[in-house]
């Protein structure tokens, strides 16, 4: 009987003939869900998904790998947009179960657990009912008992976990330091020459972060500190990430990229703790860049928050942006978001992120330089790239990037079928791929748009405004 990877290998194999059967790729996907591969899997319920977009066991099999790879907001969108069909598969109830349970909303949680477990009954899960302090046939402890004894929080894999002696970890512990953080610690080897286009928004980060630090005497005269931070928003894929690493290797500091996973925990305190120790960590590099990547599920609107204790999780961190017990100076901090509406107004106030920089699709000459820089040594033959541009309207970062591989995958196929060596890509290469990879932020856009439209009295979405022509 053939392994797993085996499997997987034979599936892709057969893909690369059919690339649009799409009961080969949801198999793909499923097994690489199972062998723990989530980029991978992710990356094959997306491409499946643009196949059948009305495929809701699809849509789950995503949510259910976005989850496992700690993309709980991205997750969330996908399972809310479920289960507002009439025919929602029983294992969505199952996952927003589980969702829901990681933001602390408990009695939700159970709702959904109960729905999941009465239309399919095979999806019982004892362990997810001692979690949500549910009586089964064990005798399980009560829904109190469970909220004393047992905090809520996730792991990276996305399953819910307890941490023994958690609970008795001190802030500023060097050894807990050394062993659970130092490792987050990058050298950044790209720079801005690496980002293709956003030119604007990367003079807005040289006036923010990059001429204090070169020209600190300047900036001193006028009574400007090196440090603080900028909130980076726009569509999924655009390039935030890629950004906040090419910063840190614009001025040669150390990048530290955290993840929600990095700083929730399930004992009550121990997020606040992380928090305090990643800013520490930095702290001692400077300069650093911190990167927080989908900041706004670690900065939500208190408002809408009932558990207390996530509250108590954004004041840590309103705390360490605030440098209350410690100077920031030459901590140079980064977030990323692609839902800048879910975060809490607090964040935004000076000596926070104060700079606020919408970060949209590439225009056209970024386009042309992204396709450069993604071709750059791979075999090509006179390719036309401002054509193909003006061919690739709204496409993101990732799109092109998606495109590209596209592409390369056709030429590999056509030349294994053939025989021969591969041959360099052209521009009809491309313009063939772009017409099947469609572009990812039509989504995004359709949100912001309302946004932009409704919620709009501050300003804080003018440039979603102007972008969209409204």
């Amino acid at each position: 009987m053939p392994s797993l990877d085996e499997t997987i290998e034979t599936l892709r194999a057969a893909l690369k003939l059919s690339p649009d059967n799409l009961p080969l790729r949801m198999l793909l996907g499923e097994n690489l869900l199972a062998s723990g591969r989530l980029e991978e899997a992710e990356r094959e319920f997306t491409v499946a998904l643009a196949l059948a977009p009305s495929d809701l066991k699809l849509a789950v099999s995503l949510a259910q790998a976005c989850f496992g790879n700690g993309k709980y907001s991205q997750a969330l969108v996908i399972i809310e947009d479920v289960i507002r069909k009439s025919d929602a598969p029983p294992k969505a109830f199952l996952l927003y179960a589980r969702l829901l349970l990681n933001e602390g909303k408990l009695a939700s949680a159970q709702e959904n657990y109960n729905q999941a477990k009465g239309l399919d009954p095979s999806l019982r899960d004892a362990t997810l009912e001692e979690r949500l302090g549910l009586k089964g046939d064990s005798g399980q402890s009560s829904i109190r008992e469970n909220r004393e004894q047992r905090p809520i929080g996730a792991t990276a894999s996305g399953e819910m976990r307890e941490v023994e002696g958690a609970k008795d970890s001190a802030y500023g512990s060097d050894n807990y330091l050394a062993s659970e953080f130092d490792d987050l610690v990058e050298t950044a080897d790209t720079g801005f020459a690496d980002v293709g286009g956003m030119d604007a928004v990367k003079e807005q980060i040289r006036m923010k972060i990059i001429y204090p630090l070169k020209h600190p005497e300047t900036f001193k005269a006028y009574g400007k500190k090196m440090g603080g931070g900028i909130l980076l928003y726009g569509p999924p894929g655009c390039g935030k990430t890629y950004l906040a690493r090419a910063t840190a290797g614009e001025i040669e500091a150390r990048f530290i990229p955290i993840g929600l996973h990095q700083v929730l925990d399930m004992w009550i305190g121990s997020s606040e703790k992380n928090l305090h120790e990643i800013f520490e960590i930095a702290r001692k590099q400077k300069p650093s860049v911190l990167f927080f990547d989908e900041v706004d599920a670690l900065a939500a609107s208190r408002a809408d928050m009932k558990q207390t204790y996530h509250r108590h999780t954004i004041n840590q961190f309103l705390n360490e942006l605030d440098g209350v017990n410690t100077s920031n100076e030459g901590v140079l901090i980064l977030a990323a978001t692609n839902a800048p509406w879910h975060l809490d107004s607090a964040f935004r106030r000076p000596g926070r992120f104060d700079r606020i920089i919408f970060v949209p699709p590439p225009d056209t000459a970024a386009r042309a330089s992204i396709l450069r820089i993604i071709l750059k040594g791979k075999p090509q033959e006179n390719i036309d790239f401002e054509f193909l541009a003006k061919k690739t309207e709204k496409f993101s970062g990732a799109d092109l990037k998606a495109l590209v591989e596209d592409c390369i995958e056709k030429k590999i196929e056509e030349a294994m079928s053939k025989g021969s060596e591969p041959k360099p890509i052209t521009t009809k290469d491309l313009e063939k791929s772009a017409r099947s990879v469609k572009p990812s932020t039509a989504e995004w856009f359709s949100s912001a748009r309302n946004y932009a439209l409704y919620s709009n009295e501050s300003g804080l979405y003018d440039e979603i405004a102007k972008y969209l022509k409204l």
